[in-house]
């Protein structure tokens, strides 16, 4: 597998909000979730209930996409990573890691009644304005 350029691991790494895009009967839907990311693992994990639309429609269709941004008005400052991938609940012996992972960066989630998610990205385009007007790094499963 293609090593991830570490721009973009020190670029998920600052950051702490995913907006996270489903869709199901053609309607399509966003929300935005705190999330960690394990590098190791290469996912993003999540907290979400199984009442709210966007995880309904990941029951039906779990290909999503997502985008984390910096929010600048300076065009030279612009960065921006756009997703690809397929979200599951995570299972076996990396469930208890993801939760120890997500629980001790928000630990506040321990009182709430949610389900981790897994965004097991497949696409990663990373766009940074302070390497060249437009400048993209792609990596791909």
């Amino acid at each position: 597998m293609q090593t991830i350029d570490s721009k973009i691991i020190e670029f998920i790494n600052e950051h702490h909000v995913l907006t996270l895009a489903t869709s199901r009967n053609n309607e399509p839907y966003c929300a935005n979730c705190f999330y960690v990311y394990l590098e190791d693992e290469n996912v993003f994990v999540f907290t979400s209930d199984a009442e709210t639309k966007h995880i309904q429609d990941v029951e039906i269709q779990n290909k999503v996409a997502a985008s984390i941004v910096l929010e600048t008005t300076m065009v030279g400052k612009i960065q921006g990573l756009q997703i690809t991938g397929l979200l599951s609940m995570p299972e076996n012996d990396i469930k208890q890691k993801i939760s120890k992972t997500y629980l001790k960066k928000y630990p506040f989630a321990v009182l709430m009644k949610t389900t981790l998610w897994v965004l097991s990205p497949d696409f990663l385009k990373f766009t940074d304005n302070r390497l060249g007007f437009g400048k993209k790094i792609i990596w791909q499963k």
